[in-house]
């Protein structure tokens, strides 16, 4: 797996293509398959050719792919870049899966002794109160 996500692919980064909002929103739109970039950008209040660049970023991060069909130019979501990043991010979600299970445990702890009654907000002390 490549430890960048994406910037072996010709330049591109996974995680800076996907930080757009709009970026976001076009992959979602092509999870129900190929689409012509007239239809993508249809679900946008920008016009055709700022998607064609936001497309165009995905493309080079791996993410999409295009193929020309008559005069349409069609996108296709590519899983690939999207299975690199689910593996990479997986022990982050597994760390923070495991503290937020401590912090619950911790307050149903609090919630049972009256901790969390006494003060008014779990976890919180009347010291800290002062």
């Amino acid at each position: 797996m490549s430890a960048d996500l994406g910037a072996d692919r010709g330049g591109g980064d996974v995680f800076a293509a996907l930080a757009s909002p709009v970026r976001r929103e076009l992959t979602a739109l092509l999870l129900d398959g190929p689409k012509p970039v007239n239809d993508l950008a249809s679900h946008f209040a920008m016009s055709r050719p700022s998607v064609s660049e936001h497309l165009k970023v995905l493309r080079d991060a791996g993410l999409v792919s295009e193929r020309r069909s008559g005069r349409q130019r069609l996108y296709r979501l590519e899983a690939g870049p999207l299975r690199e990043l689910s593996e990479w991010l997986g022990p982050y979600e597994r760390f923070w899966r495991e503290r937020l299970a401590d912090l619950r445990e911790l307050l149903d702890e609090d919630e049972r002794t009256g901790e969390g009654e006494r003060t008014g907000r779990a976890g919180r002390t009347s010291e800290e109160d002062e």
